[in-house]
């Protein structure tokens, strides 16, 4: 599944239960637009982003510096994934920005969270409501992830009436929808301090 195809639900459960633990380590950098000490992010090294199952958003649940957590990578536009480390985190796990800790993380199945305003189109198509859940749990996150990603608030609202009326019309997928992030620099890790 590298590369990001799709599963069932079920085989994307069943992939995940015997997934192997992807073990590295990264620098965790201070955001250069955040309040110091409020929260750190780190990148992926990409031989571990590249075991997951999705160059897209993907979720895992693991452990940093021997304390666990869950969290959703998101794709960092340059074929790996970074990861938000909040302050209560980073502190659980005796870490600070520009200190090296070890991860251990495996992939999630986890449904994904419906934006309020997507929710709201879809409660209002019928058609488009069915196919939705009819779609594998990756299928959703992209339309998730494509309607999240718009820059601008009017783009975001276009993107919300097109994909119900493009799931109303059967389309399963977002059509070329760059899922990583790569090639439309759509998506980045964020910049760090210094």
């Amino acid at each position: 599944m590298a590369g990001g195809g799709s599963a069932a639900p079920s085989e994307f459960k069943e992939m995940t239960k015997n997934a192997s633990k992807i073990r590295f380590k990264a620098k965790l950098l201070q955001p250069a637009t955040a309040k110091a000490g409020s929260w750190t992010f780190l990148t992926l090294p990409r031989n571990a982003s590249a075991k997951l199952p999705s160059r897209g958003m993907a979720t895992v649940e693991g452990t940093i510096n021997g304390v666990s957590f869950r969290a959703a990578l998101e794709p960092d536009g340059q074929k790996s994934h970074w990861l938000k480390v909040n302050r209560k985190l980073r502190e659980a796990a005796g870490a600070n920005p520009g200190d090296v800790v070890t991860l251990e993380i495996t992939p999630a199945a986890v449904e994904p969270k419906v934006p309020a305003d997507l929710r709201k189109a879809l409660a209002g198509a019928p058609k488009a409501r069915a196919l939705w859940s009819d779609i594998t749990t990756i299928a959703r996150q992209d339309w998730i992830h494509w309607i999240i990603s718009a820059k601008q608030p009017e783009t975001r609202v276009r993107r919300v009436a097109s994909a119900c009326s493009m799931l109303a019309g059967g389309k399963r997928r977002v059509c070329c929808f760059d899922r990583s992030g790569f090639y439309s620099n759509s998506m980045s890790a964020p910049k760090a301090a210094g």
